[in-house]
């Protein structure tokens, strides 16, 4: 489930509630059972087959690390925060867990709906930005191995220009990309580079 999320799509999600016995508990699953998805609650930990889970509920106010059982703030679903107390030490911690979206204690008979959607709208924003910036850094480091790799080439009497034309030569002999090219040449210390001297 992703992108854009319709009541429709809601309909035969899983949810898992976090949180101890408590009437809470009741209010929330009797919301999330009309909106469609299918509820189940754990008390202390979540196990392994919250992994499959498409939202966990978790009480921000007795909540703990080890309840987890992926790294904090790196939930493979959407979490959304049970808060009762105000404190700030617990809101903090809710934030550190990663929760995408809250629900304010008492639970009545409103507002998991609107806490799935923003929840999920906001999961799915933070795993784009994180696969941005994820390909971002892979091509600075492909860009600062391309530069490595004609600094090589160009140790053997080769200007930049001749250096660069030689390495995309290199590419299209072995029949990989320019990048990789790059990254061969500079794995060999630009021995090969060095070798070839038909620029």
């Amino acid at each position: 489930m992703s992108g854009r999320v319709t009541v429709r799509e809601l309909g035969g999600a899983r949810a898992v509630i976090l949180h101890r016995n408590h009437v809470t508990v009741q209010s929330l699953s009797r919301q999330l059972a009309a909106i469609g998805l299918s509820v189940s609650a754990q008390w202390p930990t979540l196990d392994a087959n919250a992994l499959g889970a498409d939202f966990v509920f978790f009480d921000a106010d007795m909540g703990h690390d080890e309840q987890f059982p992926w790294d904090m703030g790196k939930s493979p679903m959407p979490l959304i925060a049970l808060i009762g107390s105000e404190a700030p030490g617990r809101i903090e911690w809710a934030l550190s867990a990663g929760a995408h979206a809250q629900l304010i204690k008492p639970v009545g008979d409103s507002g998991a709906y609107c806490a799935l959607l923003i929840a999920r709208a906001a999961y799915d924003a933070a795993r784009a930005s994180s696969a941005e910036v994820q390909s971002l850094r892979l091509r600075l480091n492909e860009r600062q191995t391309v530069v490595r790799a004609v600094n090589y080439l160009m140790g053997s009497g080769a200007d930049e220009n001749v250096a660069y034309d030689r390495l995309r030569r290199m590419a299209m002999d072995w029949r990989i990309s320019f990048e990789e090219a790059a990254q061969r040449v500079v794995a060999k210390g630009g021995a090969d580079g060095k070798r070839d001297r038909r620029g």
